[in-house]
């Protein structure tokens, strides 16, 4: 899935930084509704991403019960705290 694609979809622009408080938890809602009911794991993933970006997203364990796709949410989710320190 495109990013792009994504953030305009569910928050109505590409430019988070542009949208106040109110508009970021609206879209953050509807990324969780869709995430909880999205079956494709490719999309899903995408979606955990998304979350896990704005500091919402389910643990991996949790969230992913395909071993491969928990292992890559925790490799993702490794890979980003790393950055953040950096």
């Amino acid at each position: 899935m495109d990013l792009e694609a994504l953030l305009h979809h569910y928050f109505g622009t590409e430019d988070l930084d542009a949208l106040d408080a109110a508009a970021i938890e609206d879209g953050r809602q509807r990324v969780e509704i869709a995430f909880g009911t999205e079956r494709d794991s490719g999309r899903r993933f995408a979606l955990w991403i998304v979350l896990h970006a704005l500091g919402s997203a389910p643990e991996p364990e949790v969230a992913f019960k395909d071993a491969k796709d928990r292992k890559a949410a925790e490799d993702y989710a490794w890979a980003a705290q790393r950055m953040e320190r950096r």
